[in-house]
């Protein structure tokens, strides 16, 4: 006779009794349950087993002696043949075999260890990582800056009152949750310590700035510190040193347009930050490129909500649900499961291509690229146009500097800035970009700068590469470089 069943996650099929099989009824208990058939073939195949009478009672005894668990062995008969099935149901707590845990993961069996063990060990009794007390950590030993920031923007955003927030900061903890009895918990550690890696490995957030291939990185940054503080400077640091802008003016009005909206970021980054399995000791990595950004953190995605349904409406069972409220508290984030809706409808907003995750590595990792519009705005830089340079520039988008909508002339109107464009030559860069022959007389009314200004200017922009000299002082004209971006 055969079994008509493959082996799987739940089936196991051994040809004879050994007792290094009670490793696969202590994996069984502690994924989801399964069976163990002994005198059967992998593919099968009933061969029958020697001795049945003794191993009927060796068997159960030893599965008891051995992890004090009761299951249903059954000996069955293929005619003269006898073999057995062991039933092992999932227990609501680890279950180790000579001290040690295993798991099923497909159709193997796994010895489970380190942060995957707590994990385990928490869920079964109904905790959450971030849940947990940490002894000997007072609210003297927090950082204040964090605090002034959680308050400001709580208040803010209406998410709790003057009332709630004038009390001292032991009171406001305890309120928040942030207490197990007389102890803070994790939530309060990694979200307002200054140093929460004491407790916590690796825990902060690693960028990089890549060239096309991955091996080559030209420079990179670590944002250490509570995780409050560590999403305010991350998402500066981005958007000032790694990512580069097209760059236009509206009279004194410096406005940027990036390839991926900052808001949208924002929300990718504050995913990854709650949504973070900090058992494993990997920081959260941003890797950015001169066309793509990328952003992985670890933590597995919840078999309820895969990944092709991030865009859809979902509930959302936050891993670390103290972390995710005080940043909801403090207004980062609108409401659970809503983080890729506010994606979508930013980057519709200011036409942008929607990110693409994808599970990687044992995490989440997040693609953002440009538009098709963006590329070819910015492969028109140089190419302008060039309008008289005493032209007004009431075409361009009057912003408060964060907005990231294209305007309807944005190819005649805007300029890439190279990323060494000296910040105090970016208006003369700009008007040499939409006039080359400009005399430094014109350009000093224009700009309302002294000669001598415009000649400093000038000499940056030549040291930086960014501009050359062509033909004589009177009838030449200045040559646009490509410069470093």
């Amino acid at each position: 006779m055969k079994i008509r069943k493959d082996e799987k996650q739940d089936i196991e099929f051994k040809q004879s009794w050994r007792d290094e099989y009670l490793k696969w009824i202590c994996a069984f208990s502690n994924t989801l349950g399964g069976t163990l058939y002994i005198g059967v073939r992998d593919d099968g195949e009933v061969l029958g087993v020697e001795d049945s009478h003794k191993l009927s009672e060796d068997i159960p005894n030893k599965i008891l002696g051995t992890m004090g668990l009761i299951c249903e062995v059954n000996l069955l008969s293929d005619g003269d043949k006898k073999y057995f099935q062991i039933r092992a149901e999932k227990y609501p707590f680890p279950v180790s075999y000579h001290g040690k845990y295993y798991k099923r993961s497909g159709s193997t069996t796994q010895e489970v260890t380190g942060y995957e063990l707590d994990a385990m060990i928490l869920r079964v009794h109904g905790r959450t990582w971030d849940s947990i007390p940490v002894p000997h950590v007072t609210v003297n030993d927090l950082d204040n800056d964090a605090i002034k920031i959680f308050k400001k923007h709580a208040l803010e955003h209406n998410r709790l009152d003057a009332e709630s927030l004038n009390v001292p900061n032991d009171v406001l903890f305890r309120n928040l949750r942030l207490y197990e009895n007389e102890y803070l918990t994790r939530s309060a550690i990694m979200c307002f310590h200054p140093d929460p890696e004491n407790w916590v490995q690796c825990a902060y957030i690693k960028i990089g700035f890549f060239a096309d291939n991955d091996a080559d990185i030209l420079y990179q940054d670590e944002i250490h510190g509570s995780l409050i503080i560590q999403v305010e400077k991350a998402l500066d640091l981005i958007y000032a040193k790694y990512m580069k802008a097209l760059i236009s003016y509206d009279g004194i009005y410096r406005n940027e347009t990036f390839f991926f909206p900052k808001a949208a970021f924002r929300e990718l980054l504050l995913n990854a930050v709650i949504h973070r399995d900090y058992l494993k000791p990997t920081p959260i990595q941003i890797k950015v490129y001169e066309h793509k950004i990328r952003i992985w953190n670890y933590g597995r995605m919840p078999a309820e909500v895969p990944v092709e349904k991030l865009f859809e409406p979902h509930s959302s069972e936050p891993r670390n649900p103290g972390i995710a409220s005080v940043f909801f508290k403090a207004g980062y984030v609108e409401s659970w499961g809503r983080g890729y809706k506010n994606i979508t409808d930013i980057c519709k907003e200011r036409r942008a291509v929607l990110p693409v995750p994808e599970e990687n590595s044992g995490g989440l990792v997040v693609e953002c690229l440009p538009s098709e519009e963006y590329l070819l705005a910015e492969k028109n830089k140089g190419k302008i146009e060039p309008n008289e340079i005493g032209e007004s520039s009431k075409n361009l988008p009057v912003t408060d500097g964060s907005s990231q909508a294209l305007p309807r002339n944005f190819l005649e109107t805007s300029v890439l800035i190279p990323r060494n464009c000296p910040v105090t030559s970016e208006k003369l860069y700009v008007a040499l970009c939409k006039n080359p022959k400009a005399t430094n007389k014109e350009l000093s009314e224009v700009l309302h700068l002294s000669d001598r200004t415009i000649r400093t200017q000038i000499h940056s922009l030549k040291d930086a590469g960014l501009i050359e000299r062509i033909g004589s002082d009177r009838s030449g004209y200045w040559k646009i470089l490509d410069g470093a971006k």
